[in-house]
């Protein structure tokens, strides 16, 4: 694709170099495309134009393709950044953004974080660090899981990064000795992308992090999770019980939300009144009524459930079980006819039976509405372009990482879940009931059929979807 036209022009008068000959020119155009812009294309490229008209969506697609690529890196931009920033000038010669990839008249510093961004959702980032040390500044992205090094701008780019970004966030940028938090909605080449910020006093300066959330990235069903398919028709069956308690567990970053999302998607939305709190919403679900926390107004999860049980729910979802106030509400609810789903933070499923229990929940309360616990992972998928079978002396058999330019030379390009769904039975039922450790419980499940995390991994690696060293990376963390 050719990008010879600046962004903005392209976009706002429907016009995007396809190819350049050496007779003439393919053009793209909108439906709407005015002649006074093909005439400025035609004495720009000084070729003739060979014109397809095509409609406002696919060229909207187009567009986004051939500019969404483009532009200098974040490091590239750090290199051609002086020294000084007038710090008094930054603040009141900032515009809103529009778009990222408007920034061809933009000053150097706004160029950067643009630039930053762009590179972030171009590469398939879920989180941007930009952390203050005494001699420099380091920023990195969180691809797949892991972070890298992406730029070292100069100690005294710093500030003005921050300021930069907390306007952009909305936040106020002459408090620099408290947390605060914010959210930027920006546009790449049209599609719309919700930035999450958090920033936080250290001895060098304020660091920041930024989490990605790409609203066009599409829903995953629950038939895209990956799920072996025992797995996933076991869960359809939980989610399919009027009542009870559904609990998705395991660290932060492992995907807990995702498939909550995709198991509200499977729900008749139309048929049932689907009620969601979280901190903070990440998508938006059509048909689906979702609260977003406030503690600025004390609008926690526990008083915003007690409010949602008035409004006659059917299905809800808990972003988080934080404390045994929101715990108890839960159980409460799924006693009074309500399907609960919620995220727990613990390592694996018998690991939340006992955690509620350690909050302060009855047992015989537990026994009586839990209906199923699934513990989850992500692990990185093998690069198909670089992936080379393991070696002979390896101790699995599989394939392993290589390196390539698609993948970052990192090996892997995506990522999988691995799953363990735990069931409660009626055996289960009562050994939470009389207490049982949290070994009899796992042991009781694993005798019921459950896979574990690590076996349920042992199919990505045998089918060559990712690396046993991979695998056990993920486990061991």
């Amino acid at each position: 694709m050719g990008f010879e036209l600046p962004y903005g022009f392209a976009r706002d008068h429907g016009v995007l170099v396809a190819a350049l000959g050496a007779e003439h020119a393919e053009v793209l155009v909108r439906e709407d495309v005015r002649p006074q812009a093909l005439a400025e294309v035609r004495r720009s490229l000084g070729l003739p134009l060979r014109l397809q008209r095509v409609p406002r969506a696919l060229f909207d697609a187009r567009l986004a393709e051939a500019y969404g690529g483009a532009g200098d890196s974040a490091a590239e931009i750090v290199a051609d950044v002086g020294q000084e920033v007038d710090l008094d000038r930054l603040m009141t010669e900032l515009p809103a953004v529009e778009d990222l990839l408007d920034t061809q008249d933009d000053a150097p510093i706004i160029r950067l974080i643009n630039a930053l961004l762009t590179q972030a959702v171009r590469d398939g980032a879920s989180d941007v660090h930009i952390e203050p040390y005494e001699r420099e500044s380091v920023v990195r992205l969180r691809r797949d899981g892991v972070l890298r090094d992406i730029a070292r701008p100069r100690r005294g780019l710093h500030a003005a990064m921050a300021s930069r970004i907390k306007i952009m966030a909305q936040l106020d940028i002459a408090e620099k000795r408290l947390p605060q938090d914010g959210r930027i909605t920006l546009r790449l080449a049209g599609r719309a992308v919700d930035v999450r910020v958090s920033t936080v006093p250290t001895t060098h300066g304020e660091r920041l992090v930024l989490r990605l959330l790409d609203k066009q990235a599409g829903q995953i069903g629950l038939d895209g999770l990956g799920m072996a398919p025992d797995t996933s028709a076991v869960f359809a069956d939980l989610l399919a019980r009027p009542h009870g308690i559904l609990l998705v567990t395991g660290p932060t970053g492992s995907g807990k939300t995702t498939t909550l999302y995709a198991a509200l998607q499977s729900l008749d939305a139309g048929r049932l009144n689907i009620v969601t709190v979280e901190d903070p919403v990440e998508f938006d679900l059509p048909g689906v009524g979702q609260i977003p926390v406030n503690p600025r107004i004390e609008l926690d999860f526990a008083r915003a459930l007690r409010a949602i049980l008035r409004q006659d729910p059917d299905v809800i979802m808990i972003g988080e079980i934080r404390d045994l106030e929101t715990a108890q509400i839960a159980i409460q609810a799924s006693l009074t006819g309500h399907l609960v789903l919620a995220t727990l933070h613990t390592n694996d499923s018998a690991a939340a039976l006992t955690r509620l229990v350690d909050m302060g929940i009855e047992p015989f309360l537990l026994a009586s509405t839990l209906r199923g616990v699934l513990a989850q992972r992500l692990v990185r998928k093998l690069c198909p372009d670089c992936r080379q079978p393991a070696a002979p002396a390896s101790t699995t058999r599989g394939w392993e990482a290589g390196q390539c330019a698609h993948c970052g030379h990192s090996g892997y390009r995506g990522r999988a879940g691995i799953y363990e769904l735990l069931v409660v039975d009626e055996g289960l039922r009562r050994l939470i009931h009389d207490g049982a450790d949290e070994d009899r419980l796992r042991a009781h499940a694993r005798a019921a059929g459950m896979h574990s995390l690590h076996e349920d991994g042992l199919r990505h690696v045998a089918s060559g979807l990712t690396s046993a060293a991979e695998l056990q990376r993920v486990i061991r963390a």
